[in-house]
């Protein structure tokens, strides 16, 4: 009988083995997959038990959570919504999170263990802490301004600190309200539906993830090139160029959309955005010389976060002595986000070197007990500082008596450059118009602010579209408000309104040149 219950108790110690080698199964092997499983509510149903943390800007939500009184318990809120948009991205019950909702989720859900102290007492006691919170670095009297500039034209601003790299505004227009995302039911999939169908894309970030041809503005880092190359030594020595110039190796003439770029010094070329001088120059860098001034200043980098991902800034690294001459001008293949332009401002304005963009300041528990902090962080030198200094001189003649003369502020010093980049089939598509450029108060020892406007549907006769008309005004009035703290309004008689008449070189009233399009030239 003994030996009956021994071999009994054998068994079920047995058992009791094979049911905790399953219970480990399932627990520590087979756990990712369930909760991955769609089937599974729980992990949602966790997920949303709670409030989210806040997004801040200026130290003030512009999120916040409501209580649904659904089985998925508390949904995302938006104060302002469309108008931080471009910074906050969406955070969806149905649809997931994007751009800051989703580059710090593990800080704003709780779930990220720095947010405790005891981070293995919430594992054992299946929870999680409050959501904390990312404070940004944006300004929201910047915002509001590019937002209000924009006026709903298709387009994005990009504003930077210069000497940091915190972002001041990031502006996508047309936006959307992030609030219609944030539940479930029929509503939300109506407005998920309305907005991705839309032509207009206003889903889409086009400050850091929209790439357009950057059309003159990209002249600054052809220039900057060229000065460090030594290819050129005195920017005001006439450059031997004519007018029109053929491109390298075929019988394609590039023109000058005005008059007076014949043999023109580079510091004119930039003044009056000559093409054919800065195409010229660009090819006598050559293509390593200009692949790698543009890398410098962070093209074709396909890591830049900050910290929701940026797509990557192009400039090709293998092309004909032809398509190499129009790159330089920042046509054929060149592409940018306005980000990676306000990049290229904030390098000049910064002598030479290039700060990494960051929007979050910090990010903290919910008491406001830091976790973390963002801060300055270099991405290397984009040029030296001698050359920085002569872009400076150079940009801010544009704005003194050049193309971008509607960009001045009184009182202050500006410095900048237009761009009207053509694109579509057979270069048809209505001209992008550019403005980047930075800004310093009279008494300032270094610029506050560094901006890149890109306006896709500037309005007005398509030979009247140019980045001194269409966005310079956008790019004065947040340059503006971020050194001053409001945009500045011009009235009539306002002598920096218009600058003198001048005859030598084309009207600056008019648009600078529309770079040709990316079709390549022809054979010879």
């Amino acid at each position: 009988m003994i030996r009956y219950i021994r071999w009994c108790a054998w068994f079920c110690a047995l058992l009791l083995a094979v049911l905790l080698v399953n219970v480990a199964r399932v627990q520590v092997w087979e756990a990712a997959g369930y909760g991955a499983n769609p089937a599974n509510k729980r992990t949602a149903i966790e997920r949303y038990a709670r409030p989210r943390g806040d997004i801040l800007v200026d130290g003030r939500p512009v999120t916040g959570s409501r209580d649904s009184g659904q089985l998925l318990r508390w949904e995302r809120t938006y104060a302002n919504g469309p108008l931080y948009a471009p910074v906050t991205g969406f955070s969806s019950q149905t649809y997931g999170t994007s751009l800051l909702e989703r580059a710090e989720d593990g800080i704003l859900s709780g779930s990220d263990p720095a947010l405790s102290a005891f981070p293995l007492w919430y594992d054992l006691a299946r929870g999680h802490p409050p959501g904390g919170n990312a404070d940004t670095t944006v300004k929201a009297a910047v915002q509001r301004t590019a937002y209000a500039a924009l006026a709903g034209k298709r387009g994005a601003v990009a504003a930077l600190e210069p000497a940091t790299g915190r972002i001041l505004a990031l502006v996508s227009s047309p936006s959307y309200d992030p609030a219609e995302l944030s539940g479930t039911g029929p509503a939300v999939a109506a407005a998920w539906a309305r907005l991705n169908a839309d032509p207009a894309r206003p889903m889409l970030n086009r400050a850091l993830r929209e790439t357009y041809p950057p059309g003159s503005t990209f002249k600054i880092v052809t220039a900057a090139a060229a000065l460090d190359a030594g290819v050129v030594t005195d920017v005001d020595a006439p450059t031997q160029t004519p007018d029109p110039y053929p491109l390298p190796g075929t019988r394609t003439l590039l023109p000058n959309a005005g008059t007076g770029c014949r043999d023109a010094s580079m510091a004119e070329a930039v003044q009056w955005s000559c093409n054919t001088v800065m195409a010229k120059i660009g090819v006598q860098v050559g293509l390593r010389g200009m692949a790698e001034a543009a890398r410098r200043f962070g093209f074709n980098d396909d890591g830049l976060r900050v910290p929701a991902w940026v797509s990557r800034s192009n400039f090709d690294t293998d092309m004909s002595g032809d398509q190499l001459a129009l790159s330089a001008i920042g046509q054929f293949n060149t592409t940018a986000t306005p980000l990676q332009m306000a990049m290229v401002a904030a390098a000049v304005a910064a002598g030479g070197e290039l700060q990494a963009p960051y929007l979050v300041e910090r990010t903290t528990q919910d008491d406001g007990t830091q976790v973390r902090r963002g801060g300055r962080r270099t991405l290397g030198r984009a040029m030296t500082p001698a050359t920085a200094l002569r872009l400076q001189q150079l940009m801010v003649k544009v704005v003194q008596d050049g193309t971008g003369r509607n960009a001045a502020i009184p009182h202050t010093v500006v410095g900048g450059k237009t761009g009207t980049a053509q694109h579509g089939v057979g270069n048809k598509g209505t001209p992008y118009a550019w403005f980047i450029g930075w800004a310093r108060a009279a008494h300032a020892p270094l610029p506050g602010v560094a901006v890149a406007v890109v306006v896709e549907d500037a309005g007005g006769a398509r030979g009247d579209i140019s980045g001194n008309s269409a966005a310079a005004p956008i790019a004065r009035a947040v340059m503006q408000s971020a050194l001053f703290g409001a945009p500045w309004q011009p009235h009539a008689g306002d002598p920096t309104r218009t600058g003198p008449a001048r005859t030598t070189r084309s009207d600056p009233t008019r648009p600078e040149p529309a770079q040709p399009g990316p079709a390549p030239p022809s054979a010879p």
